[in-house]
């Protein structure tokens, strides 16, 4: 049980959360932990699965969504927490159980804000995303959502606000050959070989850079793996390079795949996996509220985020936590416990205005 003195201090439910282990597919217990949590509140409480929902009912003219996972990805000699002087270490404390604190935090401490909050803590983000608690909810009760108009992710971006997020698509490149004995390839033609006008296009691309609402968004288009092959001693007939798009916000789904398409074209290729990016959204009232409450500037988040979800919905929604990006998944993870104090305060002057 996560107790009282825990709930109210940020820090240290950050170490609660963090010692709760919770690998994706494996929230059972800090969903359980939340959900106990939240039970002594005013907030009207639902559970999906393992993801939990909070929703204050002051009748405010506006409504926000503040949004965390649970779960994090594999353990790597990085669980239970621990503590040497600002920092704390220990698996999700960037990505993301130090956000997802501030917002239970919050959840617990703050029960008149001047919005509307809706509180999602959702599970396996880290994983495909037909398991995203996110996405499952916002398939099957959107209207936990959609009364919002704005969100933010609290999602490790070292105290900044982080604007919208890149789409992404996955594509695999094939090309395709003859078998023959590796002793007579002049017999057969080599489908790796003919690969490598790919890769050249790949090597040679100048990727596009393009601001968006005062955010600077690095496109990238890279080869990620390659296959092919069946023997030592085989001609292959057959090779795969599976290609990663990473677009800017203001390219959609269908523009990113025309444009693979102009880059490789003459290539079979397969498209396997794409999602939409979400443009800043800092022109919306509360964002800029926001953005006065932090009085930093905002960047790009060079990378996708669940924002998107959002932005399918209509919902602006921007990235704001206390982790370091650049530590998300590393075996050395950890959080800078002052930002964890001064994201929690940031938060709490914008909810109370």
């Amino acid at each position: 049980m996560l107790t009282r003195a825990t709930l109210t201090d940020p820090v240290a439910l950050t170490r609660a959360l963090v010692d709760i282990e919770s690998v994706s597919g494996n929230e059972a217990e800090i969903a359980d932990r939340v959900e106990e949590a939240l039970a002594g509140t005013a907030l009207k409480v639902e559970r999906f699965g393992h993801t939990i929902v909070a929703r204050t009912e002051l009748n405010r003219p506006q409504r926000v969504v503040l949004a965390g996972h649970l779960d994090t990805v594999p353990l790597h000699d990085n669980f239970p927490s621990r503590t040497e002087g600002n920092l704390l270490w220990g698996c999700g404390t960037s990505d993301m159980k130090a956000g997802t604190a501030i917002a239970l935090h919050l959840a617990v401490t703050e029960p008149e804000p001047r919005h509307d909050v809706t509180f999602v803590f959702y599970e396996c983000e880290e994983v495909d995303s037909a398991r995203n608690g996110l996405n499952i909810l916002a398939k099957r009760s959107p209207h936990l959502l959609t009364d919002a108009s704005f969100a933010v992710l609290l999602e490790p971006t070292h105290g900044l606000i982080e604007g919208g997020c890149q789409g992404t698509q996955r594509i695999l490149a094939r090309t395709y050959g003859k078998r023959a004995h590796s002793a007579r390839s002049w017999l057969g033609e080599n489908a790796i070989h003919k690969a490598a006008p790919i890769l050249q296009r790949l090597a040679e691309y100048e990727a596009r850079t393009v601001v968006i609402d005062g955010c600077e968004f690095h496109e990238g288009l890279n080869a990620v793996r390659i296959s092919g092959g069946v023997a030592g001693n085989v001609i292959p007939d057959g090779c795969e390079v599976e290609v990663n798009f990473r677009f800017a916000p203001d390219r959609d789904e269908a523009a990113a795949e025309a444009h693979v398409r102009e880059v490789l074209d003459g290539f079979e290729l397969e498209f396997v996996d794409s999602a939409p990016g979400a443009r800043p959204g800092l022109d919306a009232p509360a964002a800029q509220e926001l953005l006065g409450a932090i009085g930093k500037p905002p960047r790009a988040k060079l990378g996708w985020t669940d924002v998107a979800r959002f932005a399918v919905l209509g919902i602006p929604g921007l990235n704001f936590g206390p982790g370091d990006p650049n530590l998300a998944h590393k075996q050395d993870e950890h959080v800078e416990i002052d930002k964890i104090t001064e994201g929690a305060e940031v938060l709490r002057r914008w909810l109370r205005g």
